[in-house]
C-alpha cells in the first residue's frame, strides 16, 4: 500500500513503520541516502500553488462538518485577524500542500502542527519544568521533514506578524533547522534508552543570551509556573456561590451549553467509565479520589475553535486538592487523507499515544473517551504549562527556534530512525537550503491565502463574527 508519492503508507496502529533492511547503523544511513532519490533535498524548496487540487478556502470549509456550527463564525474571525492566526487555523491547507510533493519516506511520529508556538514548558510528574512539543491534535506517523517545514515556515510568519525584519525570520528559521540537525546527529549516536530518557530543561531556549536577561526570564518563568498550578488556577477561575463552588470563565472563553448543573453531572458520570478504561489500572484509585464539582464548555485557541471542549473542576477527598480536567474533541488528523487512516478506532487515543511517543514526560491523567459519537482526549488543564506568545519570544527568536528544532528532533528520534534521517540530511547545505527555501515560499503563500479569506469574508461568502465572545 503506498500513498500518492509512492512511499509506504501507514497501516495498523499509529507507530511509525521501520523501513530499515538491517539493524546496523551503516544500513540506516544508507537508507537515508537512498531516500534522496525519492525526494531530492534541494528540490524541497520548490512550491507551486498550481498543484493544488482544491483552493485553500475549500480546504477550510471542508472541516466545518466536524465542528460546532455555532462557533464557525468565530473561527473565521480569529483566522482573519492576521497571517499568523491564519496559519494556526490552516493546518489542513498546509497538510494538502505538503502532500503534493515527493517526500523522503522516512517516517516518524509527526506532531502534525509543529508551529513555533506549539512548543513550550510542561511539568513532568516529578514537577520538573521541561521544554517540549505541546500540541498533538494532528499527530500521525509521517515524513519527518513535513514537521520541520511547518516549523520553519511558522517562524517566518510569526516574525512578519510581530513586525520584525526579514532577517529575523531568516535567522530564526535557520536556527530551527540547524538545531534539529545538530540534535538529530547527537541522537543518532545514542542508545535507544538514552534517547527515550533524554529531557530538555527549561533553560535551553535561553542559552546564549546575556546572563542577566536569561536569569530574569527564568525567574519570571518560575513565578508564572507557580501561578499556573491547579491551586493558582482555582484562585483565578473558581467562585463560591452559597457554598457551591463553580467555574467562572471570561465570556470570550465560555459557551452556554444550555444544560443545568444536574444535567452536566449526569453527562460527566456517563463518560467516567469510558475514561477509566483508557488509563493504566494503577491510576484508577487516584482518579477515584476526585469528585466532579462543576463543568463548563470552553472556547479555545484558533485552530481548535469549533471543537467541543469541556472543562471540569474536580476536588479531592481531602478537600485540599482542586484539579482541572479538560476534555477536548479529537477528529481525524488532517494528514490522514494523504497518509492513510489512523490505526486507532478513537481519535482521542490517536492523540494520547502520539503525545506519549513524542514527549519525554507526559501528563499522568492523559486518557480518551467517546461521547455521543464524538471522540475526546482528556488532560489536566494548565498544570504549570507555560505557553509563550509571539511578543515574548520576538527578542530571542533564533534561540527559541533552535530549542524548538532540538525538541522536534528528540520527538522524531523516539519514534523514527535517527541514523536514516541523518543519512538523508547529510553534512552539506543541500538539506537546509531546501527546507528554508520552502519556508520562505510558503510564508508568502500563507499571506496570499489569508488575504483570500479576508476577501471572502468581505464579500459575504464566509461569515465571520465574534458574536460577543
Amino acid at each position: 500500500m503506498t500513498d500518492r508519492t509512492g512511499a509506504p503508507a501507514t497501516i495498523g496502529v499509529d507507530v511509525a513503520p521501520r523501513t530499515r533492511s538491517s539493524q546496523t547503523v551503516a544500513a540506516d544511513a544508507a537508507e537515508g541516502r537512498r531516500a534522496r532519490r525519492r525526494a531530492p533535498r534541494r528540490s524541497a524548496a520548490a512550491w507551486d500553488p498550481s498543484v493544488r487540487e482544491r483552493s485553500a478556502l475549500d480546504r477550510l470549509r471542508a472541516q466545518e462538518a466536524v465542528r460546532d456550527p455555532e462557533l464557525l463564525p468565530l473561527r473565521y474571525a480569529r483566522m482573519a485577524h492576521s497571517s499568523w492566526t491564519y496559519l494556526r487555523g490552516a493546518a489542513a491547507v498546509m497538510a494538502a500542500d505538503l502532500a503534493a510533493a515527493p517526500h523522503s519516506g522516512l517516517m516518524v511520529q509527526m506532531c502534525g502542527d509543529a508551529h513555533v508556538l506549539n512548543f513550550g514548558l510542561w511539568a513532568s510528574p516529578e514537577r520538573q519544568l521541561l521544554f517540549d512539543a505541546r500540541d498533538f491534535d494532528e499527530t500521525l506517523p509521517g515524513p519527518f521533514e513535513w514537521d520541520l517545514k511547518r516549523l520553519a515556515t511558522s517562524i517566518h510568519v510569526l516574525a512578519d506578524a510581530e513586525g520584525l525584519t526579514t532577517g529575523c525570520g531568516e535567522d530564526g528559521a535557520a536556527a530551527a533547522v540547524e538545531g534539529y540537525r545538530t540534535a538529530m546527529r547527537r541522537y543518532s549516536r545514542m542508545g535507544e534508552l538514552d534517547v527515550w530518557y533524554d529531557r530538555i530543561p527549561s533553560d535551553v531556549p535561553l542559552r546564549g543570551l546575556a546572563s542577566e536577561f536569561a536569569e530574569a526570564t527564568l525567574r519570571a518563568i518560575e513565578k508564572r509556573s507557580r501561578r499556573r498550578t491547579h491551586h493558582g488556577t482555582a484562585r483565578q477561575l473558581v467562585a463560591d456561590d452559597h457554598g457551591r463552588r463553580h467555574i467562572v470563565l471570561d465570556p470570550m472563553k465560555r459557551i452556554d451549553d444550555g444544560l443545568s448543573h444536574g444535567e452536566r453531572m449526569r453527562a460527566y458520570e456517563q463518560v467516567y467509565d469510558t475514561y477509566l478504561a483508557s488509563i493504566p489500572p494503577h491510576l484508577h484509585r487516584l482518579v477515584a479520589r476526585f469528585r466532579r464539582v462543576d463543568s463548563v464548555r470552553q472556547i479555545v485557541g484558533v485552530g481548535s475553535v469549533g471543537m467541543r471542549v469541556w472543562l471540569h473542576l474536580l476536588e479531592g477527598d481531602s478537600g485540599r486538592q482542586p484539579v482541572f480536567s479538560q476534555a477536548k474533541q479529537a477528529t481525524a488528523s488532517v494528514y490522514e487523507e494523504f497518509l492513510g487512516p489512523s490505526g486507532f478506532p478513537n481519535h482521542g487515543e490517536r492523540v494520547v499515544v502520539g503525545q506519549r511517543l513524542m514527549q519525554s514526560a507526559s501528563d499522568i491523567f492523559l486518557g480518551h473517551m467517546r461521547v455521543d459519537d464524538h471522540d475526546y482526549y482528556v488532560r489536566q488543564f494548565r498544570d504549570m504549562k507555560i505557553i509563550p506568545t509571539g511578543a515574548q519570544i520576538a527578542g530571542f527568536l533564533p534561540q527559541f527556534g533552535a530549542a524548538c528544532g532540538h525538541a522536534l528532533a528528540k520527538s522524531h528520534a523516539r519514534s523514527g530512525d535517527p541514523e536514516a534521517v541523518v543519512g538523508y540530511m547529510g553534512k552539506g547545505p543541500a538539506f537546509a537550503e531546501g527546507i528554508l527555501g520552502y519556508a520562505r515560499a510558503y510564508a508568502a503563500q500563507n499571506r496570499t491565502d489569508h488575504a483570500d479569506l479576508r476577501d471572502a469574508i468581505e464579500a459575504g461568502v464566509v461569515e465571520a463574527a465574534d458574536r460577543g465572545w
